[in-house]
């Protein structure tokens, strides 16, 4: 069967549809009833053809409804669309009576939301894929005040793991000649380190020295999902200001490099907060810079250390007693951070690296969240891919964002081919974490700098 015909087929219904929509006249600003209802029709409806029509028509109805109105929509799914308790008790009895894999079957369909039925029926349209994941974003931002939400937040999270399965992701790399639109979308979703203009993305993706990659997915076209910055480089950066500059170059033959470093990794979709896409991306790159440059021996981060400023101030600088203590020297140290021209200053700027860099040290080995993992959320990301802790950098981002959230550190984190597998399962299974003798001592350090603390 000619499935572009299909294809085709599908979406001229769905542009007749709209079509007629527009010529009968719909509201401008519709309510969530009207939704609720258009929801409704397409769960009754058993038609291919009618579904996607229908489907179209309820995703435009969202598209228009305002920010309180979508609220209203999301409780109505918490509420009118959930399981239906009675089915769940009868199909129970009845698998807990006969143990078969037939009543298995329906305690399981029983179970599932009907909103999850809704929301595979709403993906059945062109471009469905992208609208759900921009009304998961709306859910997202309105869960802090209504955490009832979170059901449907675990409908979304449950189907887009299926939907955004590593098998459907397409790796490309992104050059200066790829299409426009998608470079756009470069500038605009980077995270790490903002792209000034087009200048600035020429240079971060000059075939010299640096690398792009990006993972695409079929159903949302040129919208990417996350993207990773490379430099190419000989020996272990430690400085971004350098990285980013304009006119620098460490090499001018990539196959004089030795290094690959992962210096900007961007989530671009709101929506897929929680899928994972990054592991696969480090891995994938990996193997496609050592296709293209089997010399290379090294692949590591440049990786900032959001929060850890904050976390330190919090510690260490609050109330003196309602925090964990400092010896009365590196506590003194500490409070020149809050001298805004501290990093211009040898004297001051090399005392604070003898007390910041092992405390950074005690902050990334130790201090955990309430899951006990890493409280840093690059760490946690890193460490849990397999890669090893390897280098406290000062200074390396002087930056006044690296500044404000780092205190000006940088961290390399190192991907060992052969101990990526066994670093994985060391983090998950027992929470080990790999690091390197020089970050080992510095944790060592930053104990004896704690108050009463005579470990050795």
């Amino acid at each position: 069967m000619n499935m572009s015909f299909l294809q085709e087929l599908f979406s001229n219904i769905t542009q007749r549809d709209a079509l007629l929509r527009r010529r009968v006249g719909e509201p401008v600003h519709p309510d969530h009833q009207q939704l609720i209802a258009a929801c409704l029709a397409l769960l009754e409806s058993d038609g291919e053809a009618s579904s996607i029509a229908l489907a179209s028509r309820a995703l435009a109805l969202y598209a228009r409804l305002t920010a309180e109105e979508k609220s209203r929509f999301f409780a109505s799914l918490v509420t009118d669309f959930s399981a239906d308790p009675q089915s769940i008790d009868q199909a129970y009895a009845a698998y807990h009576e006969s143990r078969h894999e037939q009543e298995l079957q329906v305690l399981f369909d029983a179970c599932e939301p009907r909103r999850q039925e809704l929301l595979r029926r709403l993906n059945l349209t062109s471009g469905g894929t992208f609208e759900l994941v921009r009304m998961r974003e709306d859910l997202l931002g309105q869960m802090h005040e209504h955490p009832e939400f979170q059901a449907i937040n675990a409908d979304f999270a449950h189907l887009f793991g299926s939907w955004f399965n590593r098998g459907f992701l397409i790796l490309k790399r992104i050059d200066w000649n790829t299409p426009a639109v998608i470079l756009e979308k470069i500038i605009r979703y980077e995270a790490v380190h903002e792209i000034h203009d087009w200048n600035d993305l020429r240079r971060r993706l000059d075939a010299r020295d640096r690398r792009c990659f990006a993972f695409f997915h079929p159903a949302i076209g040129d919208e990417p999902l996350i993207f990773v910055e490379v430099a190419l480089y000989k020996g272990l950066p430690d400085q971004i200001q350098s990285i980013l500059s304009s006119d620098k170059y460490d090499i001018d033959d990539p196959e004089a490099a030795d290094t690959a470093a992962f210096f900007g990794i961007s989530n671009c979709q709101t929506g897929l907060r929680g899928i994972s896409f990054g592991n696969f991306l480090i891995k994938q790159v990996v193997q496609e810079l050592k296709q293209e440059l089997p010399d290379l021996r090294n692949f590591v981060t440049l990786s900032p250390v959001p929060g850890f400023r904050k976390w330190l101030e919090t510690t260490y600088l609050a109330d003196e007693d309602t925090v964990e203590q400092l010896d009365a020297d590196a506590r003194e140290t500490l409070a020149h951070l809050n001298d805004p021209d501290w990093r211009n200053d040898e004297i001051r700027a090399e005392r604070l690296k003898n007390v910041v860099k092992p405390l950074a040290a005690h902050y990334l080995l130790t201090i955990k969240n309430a899951h006990d993992q890493p409280l840093n959320p690059v760490a946690r990301f890193h460490l849990g891919n397999g890669a090893r802790l390897h280098r406290i950098n000062w200074l390396g981002d002087t930056s006044d964002k690296g500044i404000h959230q780092s205190t000006g550190l940088m961290v390399n984190y190192l991907y060992v081919l052969d101990d990526i597998e066994r670093n994985h399962e060391r983090y998950t299974t027992n929470g080990t974490i790999a690091c390197s003798s020089e970050v080992r001592d510095l944790g060592r350090r930053a104990r004896k700098q704690l108050k009463g603390d005579t470990a050795k």
